[in-house]
């Protein structure tokens, strides 16, 4: 075990390097320092003199990737690569472009603790909800039931996750009025505003999850374990929810594993919508501010993510399966 996760700390570092120089080379292969003073700047007269303030004030006036006018190791730290693009290994973000006073670190940070709160009961529902359902359909496989169901879920899937929001806010918040449009307030309050984004995220996420999860749960049902299960007499639940749910956790665990990254990461879209102050929203609101300060770190972020989660993936399997070994 300890060798298997030695290793995938460094295949983990050596992609996380290849993720980071790839993306510091196109962010500054697409836009010079000048461009970004100017795009951050805004209006149509903007000088050269206030191109060079701007610069400086934020550390683009240095070389980008060697600096010849020094000597030693100053010439590799002495550069943008290295105060912007290294310092991420520390954990040291910096600030943002646009707005000098923003502490990115602390940023991220705060917004986390809010993302987490949409993003940590939509994860366990999620799960528990399409295995539910799936088991369910499954159950009553070759019936009405099963098949409306997966008409149901091919709808939900063919369905944006933008008429789901539209319809929502329209419907429950201001029709029924039973919850706040958007917005968010911390402690117990915010569970007024998480209420309606939970569970619209939860129904778009629906259709695809069930679908999945019943075809991973069909083939399960045509092998030896199982019919030798009936043969002893087990009713076709227990036998549904002790050897052939559990001979599915695998795919369960690295389709649920893979989400891992966007629980800590926020919803982009379902935060922007209803106002809520995550690490998805300020993303878009990095994007369209063209602050690629912000937008290089969560780029980070989310390489060390899912770098992370595919290795609890990995070590989760020899949880479930005594079969599986990490060696």
């Amino acid at each position: 075990m300890l060798g298997f996760i030695t290793r995938r700390l460094g295949y983990g570092l050596a992609i996380l390097i290849g993720v980071n120089l790839f993306t510091f080379f196109l962010f500054f292969s697409v836009n010079t320092p000048d461009d970004m003073a100017r795009l951050n700047i805004g209006g149509k007269r903007v000088t050269q003199e206030q191109i060079e303030v701007w610069k400086r004030e934020r550390g683009y006036d240095k070389p980008l990737y060697f600096d010849a006018s020094k000597q030693g190791s100053e010439q590799f730290t002495h550069t943008i690569l290295w105060e912007r693009s290294v310092s991420l290994f520390a954990l040291d973000f910096g600030k943002s472009d646009a707005r000098q006073a923003v502490n990115i670190g602390h940023e991220v940070k705060v917004r986390m603790g809010v993302s987490l709160q949409l993003a940590l009961p939509l994860f366990m529902l999620q799960v528990i909800v399409s295995v539910a359902f799936s088991l369910l359909l499954v159950f009553f496989r070759h019936t009405r039931i099963d098949f409306w169901g997966v008409v149901l879920c091919v709808l939900m899937l063919s369905i944006s996750s933008l008429f789901y929001i539209i319809v929502g806010q329209y419907l429950f918040a201001r029709v029924l009025k039973l919850v706040p449009m958007n917005g968010f307030a911390p402690g117990l309050d915010a569970v007024r505003f998480l209420a309606l984004p939970i569970l619209l995220s939860l129904l778009a996420r629906l259709g695809g999850e069930a679908r999945l999860y019943r075809a991973m749960f069909l083939e399960e049902m045509g092998k030896d374990y199982v019919r030798t299960a009936r043969a002893k007499g087990l009713s076709e639940g227990r036998v549904l929810r002790r050897h052939v749910l559990r001979n599915a956790l695998i795919p369960i665990i690295t389709s649920a594993g893979s989400y891992l990254p966007y629980v800590f990461l926020g919803s982009l879209v379902f935060e922007s919508f209803f106002g809520i102050p995550g690490l998805g929203a300020f993303v878009i609101e990095a994007i369209t501010g063209q602050d690629f300060a912000i937008v290089r770190t969560m780029v980070f972020l989310g390489a060390l993510l899912y770098i992370a989660s595919n290795a609890l993936i990995d070590i989760a399997y020899t949880w479930v399966d005594p079969r599986v070994r990490l060696s």
